[in-house]
């Protein structure tokens, strides 16, 4: 029984394509592992993410920066993290059955310009408003008006505690906190036993008068 030639070529065609189909989907799995680190970085670098674009599949690295997920020969890996430049690696056709690589991150410096904020539109009025200041100064360039004793006498009465005070003030307040830590803290105001003390002295007073 003889063949025809276009129903040799079609199945010629249907097994060179199942053949392809077959090649392609037994591509081989590795299993990729890693850790992601930074330039300044110890432990490594949390929450990297790691993903194929083409696959649509990934993960990301765990709080030592240590990642594993399964992929194929010829994957390209995208590996980003906010604020720092994104790393691509691709598996090479050599790589084992378990695959393990240490991919270093390097930070996305971004360098703004200088920004001066003035609250004055433009410099050239701010020099105007500098010029037409009249303040009266002596000839050691000191204002008389500040050395005013109630000005002083006020600015000490209003002026909060620079550091040296507050820390001053926190060591005296820390062993009281340490001891009512342990125990109730009580009003005398609220304690009526005390109110009934002073009743009874008041009573006492009136009658001895």
């Amino acid at each position: 029984m003889k063949i025809p030639g276009k129903l040799v070529a079609l199945c010629s065609f249907v097994l060179f394509t199942f053949a392809a189909q077959q090649g392609f989907s037994q591509k081989r799995i590795v299993q990729l592992s890693g850790i992601i680190l930074s330039s300044d970085s110890v432990n490594g670098l949390p929450g990297a993410h790691i993903y194929i674009p083409k696959a649509g599949r990934g993960t990301t690295s765990n709080n030592t920066g240590f990642f594993s997920m399964p992929v194929q020969i010829g994957d390209s890996v995208v590996i980003t993290s906010v604020g720092y430049v994104r790393r691509h690696y691709i598996v090479p056709d050599a790589a084992p059955e378990f695959w393990t690589i240490i991919v270093e991150m390097r930070e996305d410096v971004t360098h703004l310009p200088e920004v001066v904020i003035v609250p004055f539109p433009t410099e050239e009025v701010f020099k105007e408003a500098v010029l037409a200041l009249n303040i009266p100064m002596n000839e050691n360039g000191v204002d008389k008006s500040n050395l005013n004793a109630e000005l002083m006498a006020l600015m000490v009465r209003t002026t909060p505690m620079d550091a040296a005070q507050n820390y001053r003030y926190y060591m005296n307040q820390y062993p009281g906190s340490i001891q009512n830590k342990f125990m109730p803290v009580t009003n005398p105001f609220l304690n009526v036993f005390n109110w009934a003390k002073f009743l009874k002295q008041l009573k006492d007073n009136k009658k001895n008068k």
